[in-house]
């Protein structure tokens, strides 16, 4: 599978009500974006279901679409794809429920998480944190870029990066050896331009 250098992220608590997501959707889809992760921990089974398929609908058939934890709600949205963490579902869990169409990415943290991970059908596996983050409240152990190039021996599936990522130091990530990388934070202000920024770094 071929994955973008830029996988947009979009936590809800990030946002001050639903409107201005929607604003950030219709500007990083502008400013070149073909993968989004919607994350919502905190909001209701029923919010996130709406959230997620008003999104969808804004996003058109350009953009693929990841839901975060729910495969059921990944389903119910009708989304394009979903990521687990270590504490979730298990990958041949979310696999047999999503089905064979969609893509499935995987959390890892440490070379042990990505060798295991490796052995799975996930599409694409994370690594990280890469950098300190802030969109965590108990992040794990920053991994450092050494942290990417060890993943990137461990395993010929397509990497993202992910963990206080930004435009200064998108590109020495690539480097390491990451396919993509995965941002929060610095696509909030502006989410346009930012977005442009970021692939004018990461050609």
């Amino acid at each position: 599978m071929q994955i973008p250098r830029l996988y947009a992220i979009f936590d809800a608590t990030c946002f001050a009500d639903a409107r201005l997501m929607r604003r950030a959707t219709d500007e990083l889809v502008a400013g070149g974006c073909t993968l989004i992760q919607y994350r919502n921990k905190t909001g209701s089974a029923r919010e996130m279901l709406e959230q997620a398929r008003e999104l969808k609908r804004r996003m058109g058939d350009g953009t693929r679409f990841i839901m975060n934890d729910r495969a059921d709600l990944a389903l119910a949205a009708e989304l394009d794809g979903l990521h687990v963490g270590q504490d979730d579902l298990s990958p041949e869990a979310a696999r047999r429920i999503i089905g064979a169409d969609r893509w499935l990415g995987v959390s890892t943290h440490n070379p042990e998480q990505i060798a295991k991970a490796d052995q799975t059908d996930a599409d694409y596996l994370a690594i990280g944190p890469v950098f300190a983050t802030t969109s965590k409240a108990n992040p794990d152990p920053v991994v450092g870029l050494e942290g990417v190039r060890r993943a990137r021996e461990l395993t010929r599936k397509p990497l993202v990066a992910i963990g206080g990522i930004t435009r200064a130091n998108a590109r020495s990530v690539i480097e390491a050896g990451a396919d993509s990388v995965a941002v929060i934070s610095d696509l909030l202000r502006d989410p346009r331009k930012s977005a442009e920024a970021f692939f004018a770094v990461l050609r």
